[in-house]
């Protein structure tokens, strides 16, 4: 077997907790098992000195600044330049790093892969901006892309952009640590609602507020509902702000960033993870596939890569998106009929199978092979 030195560039690493870093972390992770050497080349964002992570490489670079969610490191070409590798894999909705990737990709004549995450949507003069790198930089990107890796087939026809590159698009979904995130066979904390996302601007599209009023409505036929909010952001004050004047300050725990054995145990704990992004930004929803590995049903909105495969399977519901009341009726569906609960979970083994990271893994390293 060809051992592939393989280059990540994304705009952040571990122990930034997002999608796109959770995505490399994971999938990284399976290719060092499998024996393949993989550097992680990112931005110091949160500041850490972690240079290596379950055989991850990991090189950290300064920046100054961000431009709308991306931060601009501004040596990144140089360290890229001088990187020993046989084939670099970049990420979108990330401008700079997914430039910058390309542009060296192209000097040095090494593959470039592709993963599209989800669109850039935004509003105003940013969307402005947005639109024209749109349509500018990023035609280059996935033009010059040898393979275009997207997380669910539904996206293609959601996103404007990827219609005309449909030949060289992969279908890969997202992927679990089925050996990390599992079911523990603890005891369920009754009425525990779990949500977990960065708190921050970048990430209102993951429906926190809605979530907030819909715990209004519960508590109304459940006092002791309980949500517990993980993640950090400056978005924090705003949404304890909600909570204490919709009166459920009591009802709302904001655990800040959770490290990630507490993670597992607060996956397997609750009764219910609940997902309400609000827009096309969610490409996919890796956090429900944690929750669903750990035994734990779901709600999400019809927005999110795997809806189908939970009302399929049976092992969430699935509501419209901004719609407290639908949301409300959902949690209270769930968390008042152990009998519910009981299936969902049993259904849960049946969904995850197919979403473990060592055969997605194997996938993409055909990817890599081939364009090698």
């Amino acid at each position: 077997m060809k051992i592939l030195k393989i280059v990540q560039t994304p705009a952040r690493f571990y122990p930034y907790t997002g999608g796109v870093e959770k995505y490399v972390l994971d999938l990284s992770q399976e290719l060092v098992s499998q024996g393949h050497r993989v550097k992680v080349i990112c931005a110091n964002e949160p500041n850490s000195t972690i240079s290596n992570i379950y055989g991850i490489e990991v090189k950290r670079l300064n920046y100054v600044g961000k431009i709308t969610n991306t931060n601009i490191t501004l040596n990144l070409f140089f360290t890229l330049i001088k990187e020993n590798y046989d084939i670099i894999h970049t990420h979108f909705p990330t401008p700079w790093s997914a430039d910058i990737s390309m542009v060296v990709s192209t000097l040095l004549r090494k593959p470039l892969i592709l993963t599209y995450h989800n669109d850039v949507i935004k509003s105003g003069l940013s969307g402005v901006l947005a639109d024209i790198y749109n349509k500018t930089l990023l035609q280059l990107i996935l033009r010059k892309a040898e393979k275009i890796i997207d997380t669910q087939p539904s996206y293609i026809n959601k996103s404007k952009y990827l219609q005309k590159y449909k030949e060289k698009i992969v279908t890969i979904p997202n992927g679990v640590n089925t050996k990390l995130y599992k079911d523990e066979k603890i005891k369920k904390i009754k009425s525990q609602i779990l949500f977990l996302s960065v708190l921050d601007k970048y990430h209102r599209y993951k429906g926190l507020d809605y979530l907030i009023k819909a715990i209004k409505l519960v508590k109304l036929r459940n006092p002791k509902v309980k949500l517990i909010v993980g993640g950090n952001g400056e978005l924090i004050k705003e949404y304890k702000l909600l909570a204490n004047k919709l009166g459920v300050a009591n009802n709302v725990e904001f655990k800040g960033f959770i490290e990630n054995n507490e993670l597992i145990k607060l996956y397997n704990q609750s009764e219910l993870f609940v997902l309400p992004s609000i827009n096309i930004q969610e490409g996919f929803g890796i956090v429900l596939l944690e929750s669903l590995s750990c035994g734990t049903p779901v709600i999400a909105t019809d927005l999110v890569g795997i809806a189908n495969e939970i009302k399929l399977h049976k092992c969430g519901l699935v509501v419209a998106s901004k719609d407290v009341n639908q949301l409300a009726s959902a949690i209270i569906k769930i968390t008042k009929s152990k009998k519910i609960t009981t299936i969902m979970k049993k259904n849960t083994k049946k969904l995850i199978r197919k979403y473990d990271w060592k055969n997605l893994a194997i996938e993409i390293k055909n990817i890599y092979m081939d364009a090698v």
